[in-house]
C-alpha cells in the first residue's frame, strides 16, 4: 500500500511539473508573438536597431528586450529609446502581462495609444517626444502599480482623464506639450505620493483645483503656458515641499500674491509667474526661501520699489522683473545691494518706472553677469564707466531711455558682447575705437574686433564715410542694421563671409551709384537674405542681386 501511494504521488508530481513547462512554453509563446508583430508595425528603422529581432536570436536577448528570472521567458521590459523607429504601436504589447517598464520615448511613432489596461504590473510608461494622436484611453487607469507616466512632447488631444487620479503609486505625471483641452481634473490632488506633475504647454482652461493642495509631497507644479484663469487657491501654499513652481502664461491674478510665500514655500528654488496679471508689492518673504536661483516675474502689475531685498538670496541666479511698474527712489542704494549677489548671470528690469541715474555701483555687479537689461525706463544722465567691469556681459540693452553723453571707452572692454541696444537715448559724441563706430563719424575697421557679436544696429544716426571692409569679420551676425545714416561709397565685397546674415538694411544712405549684393553668396538660397527697403532686382550672375537704395 505505501509503494503505491509513493507512485502515486511521484505521479501527480510528474503531471504538476509538466502542466508548469506547458504554461510557461505557452506565456513563452505568447511573449515571443506579442513582440513579433509589434515589429512589424515598425516602418522605419534606420539604425538597425531592431536587426535582433529575428529567430535565430533568442527573444530575450533581443535590443531593448529584458526578461524575468523569475519567470523565465516572460518579458518585464522593453526599452527603445532614441532609436529614431517609425510606425505604429501594436496592441499585442497589451499582451505582455508581465511588463514593468515600457519606454519608447524619443522616437517617432505614431497613431493611438495602444490598450494597456491588462499590464497590471506596470510600473513605467514613458512615451515622451513622439507623434502620438488621439486621446489618453481611459483604461489606462487599470494600471494600478505606474510611478511614472510620461506622454509629453506628442500630439495627444482631447481633455485629461479623469480616472487618473486612481493612479495613486504615481511619482511623476508628465502631460505637457500636448493639446489638451478643458479643465484639470481635481482627481489628481488623490495621487498623494505624486513629486512631479507637468502639464505645461497645453489648451487647459480653467482654474487651479484647490485639491491640488493635498499633494504634500509635490516637489514641481508645471502649468505654463495655458489658459488658465482665476486666482491662486490657498491651498496650493501648503505644499511646503514645492521647490519648482512654474505658471506664467496664463492668465492667473488680479490679486496680490500671500505676504507670507516665502514662508510657506521655504524649499522653492524656481518660481515663475511672468505674463499673468498679478499685482500688488513683491513679498519680502521670498527671502526666507533660501535656495531660490531664479524669480521671474516679468510683465505683471507689480508696484512699488526694486526690491532689493532679493539681494539676501545667496543662489540667486536670475532675476526677471521686467514690464511691472516697479520704482527706485534712492540712486545707489537699489542697485549697490545686488552685488552681494554673486552668482548673478541675468537681470532684466526693462519697461518699469526707475527713473533717475544709472547707479555707478552697477560695475559692483556679479562678473558672472551675463545678460543686463535696463531699457525703456527713465534713466537719465551718462552711463557710469564703471559698467565696464561687467566683462561676463553677452547681451546689455540700455535702449529707450533719456541718457546723454559720449559712449565711453567702456564699452570696448566688453569683449564678450554679443547683443548692444542704445538706440533711442540722447547719446552725441564719438564711439571710441576701441568698438569701431562714432555716432557722427566714421565706422572704423576695429569694428570687426567683435567677433562675437550677432546683431548690429546703428540706424538713425549721423554715420558718414564707407563700410570697412573689417565688418566681414562678424562672422556671427544675424542682423545689420545701418540704415538712416549717411554712409557712402561701396558696399564691401568682405559681405560674402556673412554665412549668418538673415536680415540687411542699409537704406537710406548715399552709397555712390548702385550697390549690388549677392545673396546667394551671402546666405542660403533658399533661406534669403531680407533686405529691408530695397528696391530694383537686378540679375548679375547670382542667385540674387539687390540693389540697395540711396536716400530719395
Amino acid at each position: 500500500m505505501a509503494a503505491f501511494l509513493a507512485f502515486l504521488l511521484l505521479l501527480l508530481l510528474s503531471y504538476g511539473a509538466g502542466s508548469i513547462r506547458c504554461e510557461a512554453t505557452l506565456n513563452n509563446t505568447a511573449d515571443l508573438l506579442s513582440l513579433m508583430d509589434f515589429k512589424k508595425h515598425i516602418t522605419e528603422d534606420p539604425t538597425q536597431a531592431m536587426s535582433s529581432w529575428n529567430a535565430s536570436v533568442p527573444f530575450c536577448q533581443w535590443t531593448g528586450v529584458s526578461c524575468s528570472r523569475r519567470h523565465p521567458g516572460r518579458v518585464t521590459a522593453l526599452n527603445l529609446f532614441k532609436l529614431s523607429l517609425s510606425g505604429t504601436i501594436s496592441s499585442s504589447l497589451g499582451n505582455l502581462t508581465f511588463l514593468k517598464a515600457l519606454n519608447f520615448s524619443s522616437n517617432h511613432f505614431s497613431g493611438k495609444l495602444p490598450p494597456l489596461n491588462h499590464l497590471h504590473r506596470l510600473k513605467v510608461l514613458d512615451l515622451r517626444h513622439n507623434s502620438l494622436r488621439d486621446t489618453i484611453p481611459e483604461g489606462l487607469a487599470n494600471c494600478s502599480r505606474l510611478r511614472v507616466l510620461d506622454l509629453s512632447s506628442n500630439s495627444l488631444v482631447g481633455e485629461i482623464p479623469t480616472k487618473l487620479g486612481l493612479l495613486t503609486n504615481l511619482s511623476s505625471l508628465c502631460l505637457s506639450n500636448n493639446s489638451f483641452t478643458g479643465t484639470i481634473p481635481p482627481t489628481l490632488g488623490n495621487i498623494t505620493g505624486l513629486n512631479y506633475l507637468s502639464l505645461q504647454i497645453n489648451h487647459l482652461e480653467g482654474s487651479i483645483p484647490r485639491e491640488l493642495g493635498k499633494l504634500s509631497d509635490l516637489l514641481s507644479l508645471n502649468i505654463f503656458m495655458n489658459n488658465i484663469s482665476g486666482r491662486l487657491p490657498h491651498e496650493l501654499f501648503n505644499l511646503s515641499s514645492l521647490q519648482t513652481l512654474w505658471l506664467s502664461d496664463n492668465m492667473l491674478g488680479k490679486e496680490a500674491l500671500p505676504p507670507n510665500i516665502g514662508d510657506v514655500l521655504p524649499n522653492l528654488q524656481f518660481l515663475s509667474l511672468a505674463r499673468n496679471m498679478f499685482e500688488g508689492h513683491i513679498p519680502t518673504s521670498l527671502i526666507n526661501a533660501s535656495g531660490l536661483w531664479l524669480i521671474d516675474l516679468t510683465n505683471n502689475n507689480f508696484y512699488g520699489q526694486v526690491p532689493s531685498y532679493l539681494s539676501e538670496l545667496a543662489n540667486l541666479s536670475d532675476l526677471y522683473l521686467a514690464g511691472n511698474h516697479l520704482e527706485a527712489s534712492d540712486n545707489e542704494k537699489w542697485l549697490h545691494a545686488f552685488a552681494n549677489c554673486t552668482l548673478l548671470q541675468a537681470l532684466n528690469l526693462a519697461r518699469n518706472q526707475i527713473k533717475g541715474d544709472i547707479p555707478s555701483s552697477i560695475g559692483n555687479l556679479s562678473t558672472n553677469l551675463q545678460y543686463l537689461n535696463l531699457g525703456v525706463n527713465h534713466f537719465v544722465g551718462v552711463v557710469p564707466p564703471s559698467i565696464g567691469n561687467l566683462h561676463g556681459l553677452t547681451s546689455l540693452w540700455l535702449s529707450k531711455n533719456n541718457l546723454i553723453g559720449t559712449i565711453e571707452e567702456w564699452v570696448g572692454k566688453l569683449r564678450n558682447l554679443e547683443l548692444l541696444y542704445l538706440q533711442e537715448n540722447n547719446f552725441t559724441g564719438s564711439i571710441p575705437s576701441s568698438i569701431g563706430n562714432s555716432l557722427d563719424g566714421q565706422i572704423p575697421a576695429n569694428l570687426g574686433n567683435l567677433r562675437q557679436l550677432d546683431r548690429l544696429n546703428f540706424s538713425y544716426n549721423n554715420l558718414h564715410g564707407s563700410i570697412p571692409y573689417n565688418v566681414g569679420k562678424l562672422r556671427n551676425l544675424v542682423q545689420l542694421d545701418l540704415s538712416h545714416n549717411n554712409l557712402d561709397g561701396n558696399i564691401p565685397s568682405s559681405f560674402i563671409k556673412l554665412q549668418k546674415l538673415k536680415h540687411l538694411d542699409l537704406s537710406d544712405n548715399n552709397f555712390q551709384g548702385i550697390g549690388l549684393i549677392c545673396t546667394g553668396k551671402i546666405n542660403n538660397p533658399r533661406r534669403g537674405v531680407s533686405i529691408a527697403k530695397a528696391q530694383h532686382n537686378v540679375s548679375y550672375g547670382c542667385s540674387r542681386i539687390v540693389n540697395v537704395s540711396p536716400k530719395s
